[in-house]
């Protein structure tokens, strides 16, 4: 069973853990992180979740998605989740998420890496499979109900922040 450090609005760590599947406490807020990894066609790399998920099962995410444990970092939650689902090396340490977005009872972390991938090993009970899908490849899931339904300007977010930090372009 996995468990979850939680933490105040503020994003402090509260001196509480969180067991997955059960309700989160009022007040109260866990960490999820998600990686986009695109490639230098301007792709990105993109998953089926497996059908046994508990949200948005065998829909296309982004790249990967996961939780972060008791005393685990954003960075160190999203490094680990990577090499988990896809088995993929990738080195995150000391970077910030690109963007954190608040949700009930949590905040979502997404990070964006740039490589290249060549080798993939998947968790066939987390990712069926696998594919590189351009920013309108991806809108046009979300239309057609295969892709979880992000606001289309979120996935054209991503793919407009992937190459800086922060939301003004110089």
């Amino acid at each position: 069973m996995e468990y979850q450090d939680l933490y105040d609005c503020h994003r402090q760590k509260l001196n509480l853990k969180y067991q997955r599947g059960n309700p989160v406490l009022e007040n109260t807020y866990r960490i999820v992180v998600h990686v986009c990894i695109f490639n230098n066609q301007n792709k990105m790399l993109i998953q089926k979740r497996a059908k046994n998920k508990s949200s948005w099962p065998y829909m296309w995410d982004v790249s990967v998605g996961g939780h972060v444990l008791v005393d685990e970092t954003s960075e160190e939650a999203a490094m680990r989740e990577t090499k988990e689902e896809l088995g993929i090396d990738i080195d995150l340490t000391n970077q910030c998420p690109i963007l954190t977005n608040h949700f009930k009872n949590g905040f979502d972390d997404f990070y964006i890496v740039i490589k290249d991938v060549e080798e993939i090993t998947l968790q066939e009970d987390e990712v069926l499979e696998v594919k590189w899908a351009n920013e309108q490849e991806i809108l046009n899931m979300i239309q057609d109900k295969t892709f979880i339904p992000y606001y289309a300007s979120f996935i054209s977010l991503l793919f407009a922040m992937k190459d800086r930090i922060g939301l003004t372009y110089e």
